[in-house]
């Protein structure tokens, strides 16, 4: 009976709720999925009175969830419970870390020529003819078989993930190499494969997924080039826009290569794998319905106001090159500079630092000019399994090779960011709950080995190390305390490196007299700090609050004054084009911000 009961243990269920703004949709679910297939008992989803299958990524993508829906999780059979809690666990994650995609405030246009308005998804502005993108297909012989073309497209998709591994996109080739690997198991042949793939369009017609179909195009051309199939496509040899229903993901390295200054799309969304490819790219872009156009007059793609001019007068096309020219200009100035001191015009430093995730990221900040590291999330180690001791160690040390100025966050997890080998009890209000440096207390063993693995790896070098989420001096201090005992058990000398806090929790701001007794430095979260303020749970589907409330700039200012320790800050905020100028102002000196956005803020930082 015990044995029964613990095989096939009563069925369990959990309602969750999508709250990225993109939705559920392929990346996450092909992660969702592939977890799913990990575990042996039955595992369904239901939405709307639609109950589908959790282990195949057609059937879940078919729901088309998205941000608000609400779905049941139910699993049935062994491991059931465990496998409940991880996939629990795995959607909260994913719902956090999904980065939201944003429509790009238009800039105000002002062109005499016809007009066609559109959405970004690219800035920039481009002057050229059109070009109609059309595909033509050949057939060569070929001795492929089928299921030898599933196979070369599937390792097609793995090497595509590798080659672009350390880019943000790359989960794009093993989303789609898991679409292929689900497909491919019910298709024993190219028609089966092609019946299969226009069942599955037909389910995202009308939803926000419909412009992931091109994903589905895109594995079959894949599965299809392995076959013989051969997609034609001629360029002019001369500068063009093209204008094209949509793109397949695959086709933007070969758009790399020519002469392309433009890409106007009728049949895609910001959200599709192929405007996310497009951006990567940097080729200036446009969502809009256009007319036929074609001919040798040029046209004026401008993807800051969001416009297509097609009748443009010789003055719009004088205005259109001027701004095409100062783009140009501003690009290669931010980027040339890079490596240069951020000085505003009054000759004060700035230093500018990065925020970063992993080793990968900490390399990019390093080519993107940053000059340390003001706050290394140490999460990116803590994922799936617990990190061993010397994985943690050999990480760290890898990371702190690279600069001389490095602020380590420690393990913060809890709230919105959960860990499937951490047992926090269920939380009517987690962000109110056990997160941050309160694990010190709950999970104290896992924090020992992570303060033992970061002093192992910096040695003698200079170190700061920041506890997230205080408030109250009495946790800083007992939390110093907890780091120093290890220390001492371990015989490390840890004379090397300074400990400070997060401000975070609005407490802080009234205690800043006695933290600055005991705490070597300051680093404003300003998101969390935010979420706080305003009693708004910052991955809130519907509540949002304004970054650039006066009540932050307030809170930020009244820190500055009644501090006496150096004051950093590493929220989003300090990347807010709207937010520099206000901030330099208020007295902040560092700012720690996303490796993309180093060059262009500390051009910003120049013109202060």
């Amino acid at each position: 009976m015990f044995l029964f009961t613990h095989f096939f243990s009563k069925p369990q269920s959990v309602h969750l709720t999508i709250t990225s703004s993109n939705g559920f949709h392929l990346r996450p679910v092909a992660q969702f999925v592939s977890m799913s297939k990990s575990f042996p008992c039955k595992t369904t989803v239901t939405f709307q009175n639609k109950t589908v299958d959790a282990k195949s990524i057609n059937t879940l993508l078919s729901l088309s969830l998205e941000k608000e829906d609400t779905f049941r999780l139910q699993t049935q059979g062994k491991r059931a419970e465990e496998a409940i809690q991880s996939l629990k666990t795995l959607f909260e994650t994913l719902m956090q870390t999904d980065t939201q995609i944003k429509k790009i405030v238009k800039t105000v246009s002002n062109y005499q020529g016809n007009l066609i308005e559109g959405d970004i998804i690219c800035e920039g502005i481009a002057i050229a003819p059109a070009y109609a993108y059309l595909r033509q297909e050949v057939q060569h012989e070929t001795n492929v078989n089928f299921k030898e073309a599933l196979h070369c497209a599937t390792d097609e998709l793995e090497a595509l993930y590798l080659l672009h591994k350390k880019e943000d996109n790359a989960g794009i080739y093993l989303a789609q190499k898991e679409l292929l690997a689900s497909l491919g198991e019910r298709s024993k042949t190219l028609s089966q494969l092609e019946q299969s793939i226009a069942e599955e369009i037909d389910t995202l017609l009308g939803s926000k997924m419909q412009s992931k179909s091109v994903d589905y195009h895109d594995i079959l051309q894949r599965v299809k080039k392995h076959l013989g199939w051969e997609t034609k496509v001629t360029f002019p040899n001369t500068p063009f826009i093209l204008i094209a229903d949509d793109l397949l993901p695959s086709e933007i390295d070969a758009l790399l290569e020519t002469q392309v200054r433009g890409v106007i799309l009728q049949e895609t969304s910001i959200y599709s794998h192929t405007a996310i490819l497009l951006r990567a790219a940097g080729i200036t872009s446009l969502i809009a319905q256009t007319e036929n156009l074609s001919g040798k007059e040029p046209l004026i793609l401008d993807a800051h106001a969001a416009v297509l001019v097609y009748t443009p007068s010789a003055t719009d096309l004088e205005k259109a090159k001027q701004d095409e020219e100062q783009d140009k200009i501003q690009k290669a100035q931010s980027s040339s500079k890079r490596f240069e001191t951020a000085l505003t015009m009054q000759g004060k430093k700035i230093k500018v630092l990065a925020n970063v995730a992993d080793l990968n990221s900490a390399k990019e900040a390093k080519d993107e000019g940053a000059e340390g590291i003001g706050l290394l999330r140490s999460e990116f180690l803590f994922k799936a399994t617990k990190p061993s001791l010397e994985t943690q160690q050999k990480a760290y040390k890898e990371i702190f090779s690279l600069f001389d100025d490095i602020t380590v966050r420690t393990l913060d997890v809890g709230g919105d960011k959960a860990l499937p080998y951490i047992q926090i009890p269920t939380e009517n209000n987690p962000f109110l709950g056990i997160r941050g440096v309160r694990l010190f207390k709950t999970h104290p063993e896992l924090l020992e080995e992570q303060m033992y693995a970061i002093f192992l790896a910096a040695k003698e070098k200079a170190l700061k190390i920041m506890f997230p989420m205080v408030s109250t001096v009495e946790e800083f201090t007992q939390t110093k305390a907890f780091a120093q005992n290890v220390a001492k058990k371990y015989q490390i000398d840890i004379s090397n490196i300074d400990f400070g806090i997060m401000i975070e929790v609005p407490s802080v701001l009234f205690l800043l007299e006695q933290f600055n007794e005991v705490v070597d430095f300051y680093s404003i979260g300003t998101n969390d700090l935010a979420q706080y303020l305003f009693a708004i749970e910052r991955t809130h589907p519907t509540l949002k609050v304004d970054a650039l409330s006066p009540v932050l700039f307030s809170a930020i200012e009244n820190i500055l004054q009644k501090a006496t320790k150096p004051v950093s800050i590493c929220g989003e905020l300090a990347a807010n084009k709207n937010a520099i100028e206000k901030l330099l102002h208020l007295g902040l000196e560092t700012l720690s911000i996303s490796p993309k956005s180093i060059a262009k803020t500390k051009e910003l930082i120049r013109h202060v």
